[in-house]
């Protein structure tokens, strides 16, 4: 396949960026997005260019560090995949392919197409654990859990943090990503010790870096690579809700 690609290019955080047009002859449909970007780097680097910086890990859509823009939607065409998982059959010989890092104040851009996520990092130290006791496994039985709430919290968890949900929000709020962290701890017994503050820490910390607010629209839920449901979102509000009265309890007395 011939392909135009249309790449931010950006050197640094504190430089501007810039869509630069590159012609790629090669491409094989049988390429994964990102083999074909290798191609295009192999091929830049031939021509002493400098390579397209993306990041990525494991290729397998389970580390959610690959998330980029393609053709104006998170991880690109497709439903529940990241961007490693994409296959270039989704295009056709002579697109032009858009490819752009996520755009959201809370993600400043590193350099080209990769962002610094830590801001996830910061949400997650603010409320994302559980206090438990170390030591041997627990009786299998000791905490008995409805298989309905283990499967629930089990979609929560499967949560990668990759930003799609952000990206995809034109607000740029996270909360489809912070409702997933509380929704996987609020379902089960052990995450019950700091359940009275957890949703509020969580949100308060989002605030202060800068994510926007949700308006449902659903742009979260249709974007995420591992089909999260708005439904945690309910959760978390009702979590929120239920550490605000904690709270103004625990300041009144």
């Amino acid at each position: 396949m011939k392909l135009t690609l249309k790449i931010w290019r950006q050197n640094s955080p504190k430089e501007k960026g810039a869509f630069k047009t590159y012609i790629l002859d090669d491409a094989s449909q049988d390429m994964t997005f990102l083999e074909m970007l290798d191609a295009l780097n192999e091929k830049l680097i031939a021509e002493n260019e400098d390579p397209v910086a993306f990041d990525h890990d494991c290729r397998e859509g389970i580390c959610g560090s690959c998330g980029m823009i393609i053709n104006g939607r998170p991880h690109g065409p497709g439903k529940e995949i990241t961007t490693c998982q994409l296959n270039m059959k989704a295009f056709k010989d002579g697109d032009t392919i858009v490819i752009e890092p996520w755009r959201a104040k809370p993600f400043p851009v590193i350099k080209d197409l990769i962002v610094d996520r830590s801001a996830f990092d910061k949400i997650m130290e603010a409320g994302g654990f559980i206090n438990t006791d170390v030591g041997s496994a627990p009786e299998a039985n000791t905490y008995p859990i409805k298989t309905h709430k283990a499967e629930e919290a089990f979609e929560a968890a499967s949560c990668i943090g990759c930003g799609a949900c952000v990206a995809a929000c034109k607000n740029s709020s996270a909360m489809l990503f912070v409702a997933a962290k509380v929704s996987q701890y609020a379902l089960l017994p052990q995450g019950k010790v700091e359940s009275l503050q957890r949703a509020w820490n969580m949100i308060m910390k989002m605030d202060e870096l800068g994510f926007g607010s949700c308006t449902n629209t659903g742009a979260c839920e249709a974007e995420c690579p591992k089909g999260i449901s708005l439904a945690h979102i309910a959760r978390l509000n009702n979590e929120f809700i239920k550490s605000g009265f904690n709270k103004l309890f625990a300041d009144k007395h």
